[in-house]
């Protein structure tokens, strides 16, 4: 195993958290990127610090706030001041929201593809100069079973935003590929305990919208789903094994990376729908003359 330099997005709780402490014991340098770290994160910066003293592990909050350019540059930024390099971009930043479709704003859609989608334009605009110049590293998508997978009603927003992430993933391993920089798409399932991802989901503005669909013909849907979603987990669903397979993908040589992991206790189809999905894609590089661009470029 080679020491990485690694940043994960949104490592102040759920995936983000759970992945940089697993792969700082791995043996890496890991940035926690968070935002607000002097304000409402100051306990999980104490938290960093306090899990690397106990580990004896090389893990640091950085300040990123993805939905900030500013934020994101200077984070980036220091890393690459603090060590010289950076070998792997974690995106793993997202919000869920919960609720009909028709009862959020258009604004509310906006800001969850802001945190889903371009933030992690922002991160690559700031880290991919580093990883072109170096002609190696690392870019990992943390997508989601629900953009391809037998989704449920009620987290469209979410769902949306997580489908255009893992398409804008999609279409970056082409480009990079030439760089020498690779790219995994980690897929998890619907992990209902575990993580915060449900318990803190944002809800509808339109409360009035709301109220007509809660007293209707779907007034059952809500709870359906949820206790449908729970009773599809088993019970020895762990969301640390979606934090092991980034590990195991990290950990992985240069060149030799999967291009997309599942990571779905439910199986709730997105492993198959991808797998056909990703078929199409190689062979229509195949028959454009790009076949190359199926893999990284190993120097």
């Amino acid at each position: 195993m080679t020491k990485q330099i690694i940043i994960v997005t949104g490592a102040s709780s759920g995936f983000g958290a759970l992945t940089a402490r697993q792969l700082a014991l791995a043996g890496h340098t890991v940035y926690a990127g968070m935002r607000a770290t002097t304000g409402r994160n100051a306990p999980q910066v104490e938290a960093v610090a306090a899990y690397a003293a106990e580990h004896g592990v090389d893990l640091r909050a950085v300040e990123l706030d993805v939905q900030s350019d500013v934020s994101v540059e200077a984070g980036i930024a220091q890393i690459i001041a603090d060590c010289g390099r950076l070998d792997v971009v974690i995106h793993n930043a997202g919000h869920m929201s919960f609720g009909p479709a028709e009862a959020f704003t258009p604004e509310q859609f906006a800001d969850l593809y802001d945190i889903n989608v371009l933030s992690t334009q922002r991160v690559n605009r700031a880290a991919l100069p580093q990883l072109r110049k170096q002609g190696k590293g690392l870019v990992l998508w943390v997508s989601s079973s629900s953009a391809r997978g037998g989704t449920p009603p009620y987290l469209s927003p979410y769902f949306a935003a997580k489908a255009a992430m893992d398409s804008l993933a999609v279409s970056y391993a082409g480009e990079l590929a030439r760089w020498g920089v690779e790219t995994s798409i980690i897929v998890p399932g619907a992990f209902t305990s575990g993580t915060n991802h449900f318990t803190h989901s944002g809800k509808p503005a339109d409360e009035a919208r709301s109220a007509e669909y809660a007293s209707g013909p779907g007034a059952d849907i809500p709870d359906t789903a949820m206790k449908g979603l729970a009773g599809l987990e088993p019970e020895d669903a762990d969301v640390t094994d979606v934090a092991r397979a980034i590990v195991t993908v990290v950990d992985t040589a240069h060149g030799k990376r999967p291009f997309r992991v599942h990571i779905d206790p439910s199986q709730d189809g997105a492993e198959i729908v991808n797998a056909m999905s990703d078929r199409v894609r190689a062979e229509m590089f195949r028959r454009i003359g790009l076949e190359d661009l199926l893999t990284a470029r190993v120097n």
